[in-house]
């Protein structure tokens, strides 16, 4: 029997509701476990909601029925809206609605995590043809060439900023530059604004409601169990590429699920992979590209023997 089957063996089973909040409180933020207790959550609402539209047609269809007829007994209503009940928590359970499915996708933790460059490009080919309101005419976000000439000029222009912001939090910044480079094609693919100005998002973090700055809408992919989906989000705008690096630094150490990545800070190959454990990227390899930039000329030369140690 699967999960859907023992989730919806009755929807009068009180006891299971305890035992959903229960396992809730169990899950550690960010975890995958967390993120199936919120599934399960979203599949009660939907339940719940479906429940709502089936007594509201119920009730609609009392204006044609006969009240002589044997149907319309109250004990018949009684188990008709027992019916209705489980019907709408197996529905919930296989999707019928999607409702379950949105809800999770607006609530996961994932959503704040920023979109990689890579999809970002893959974004650009997908969209070549589409123009928005929010683009206007303009091309896609990495269709605009930075003032970064390559990936030299890139690495010199960012270092002495990242070593800052870095040692705010322990990390090498070295780690912090190759995700950077990572992110925007070694600069030369930083977001745009609508108005065709440097969005200087050096780490392509999403503006959500804890952002009060500036922000810009593109379309990005972002990857759902193994599956690219694209989707248009909004990217926060700053005032210059050290307001991007000091932001990055103050969005791991304000969100809690990114601690265990702190802890870890002074072994670069360590922080990045608890980064990318705590549901920071959608990009199921993006922590094994990382971890290739750093293994680049341009940024060994800077970065020294530390990077070479794999820690």
């Amino acid at each position: 029997m699967d999960a859907n089957q023992l989730q919806t063996q009755s929807v009068f089973d009180l006891n299971s509701l305890d035992k959903l909040r229960q396992d809730a409180l169990k899950q550690p933020a960010g975890s995958d476990g967390e993120r199936a207790a919120l599934k399960q959550a979203a599949q009660q609402f939907e339940s719940i909601f479906t429940q709502m539209l089936l007594k509201s047609m119920r009730k609609a269809n009392e204006a044609f029925e006969d009240e002589d007829s044997p149907f319309n007994a109250s004990s018949v209503k009684y188990f008709q809206d027992m019916h209705d009940q489980q019907l709408s928590s197996e529905l919930s359970a296989n999707g019928s609605l999607g409702l379950a499915d949105l809800i999770v996708q607006q609530l996961s933790p994932q959503k704040d995590s920023y979109m990689p460059a890579s999809a970002l490009r893959d974004a650009r080919l997908n969209n070549a043809q589409v123009k928005t309101q929010e683009q206007h005419s303009e091309a896609s976000p990495i269709a605009h060439k930075a003032d970064f000439a390559n990936a030299k000029e890139f690495v010199e222009g960012v270092w002495d900023v990242a070593r800052e912001a870095a040692g705010k939090i322990g990390v090498h910044p070295g780690v912090m530059v190759a995700q950077a480079a990572l992110e925007t094609g070694w600069g030369k693919h930083i977001i745009k604004t609508a108005s065709g100005e440097s969005s200087n998002n050096l780490f392509n973090i999403k503006a959500h409601r804890d952002w009060q700055g500036e922000a810009t809408v593109k379309p990005t992919l972002e990857y759902e169990g193994g599956v690219a989906v694209q989707r248009k989000e909004p990217f926060r705008v700053y005032d210059s590429i050290k307001q991007s690096f000091d932001d990055f630094v103050s969005f791991l150490k304000t969100n809690p699920r990114y601690q265990q990545a702190l802890d870890v800070a002074d072994k670069p190959h360590q922080f990045i992979d608890a980064i990318q454990q705590a549901g920071y990227a959608t990009d199921p390899q993006y922590a094994e590209k990382i971890k290739r930039v750093l293994g680049q000329s341009e940024l060994r030369a800077l970065a020294g023997d530390l990077l070479r140690q794999g820690e």
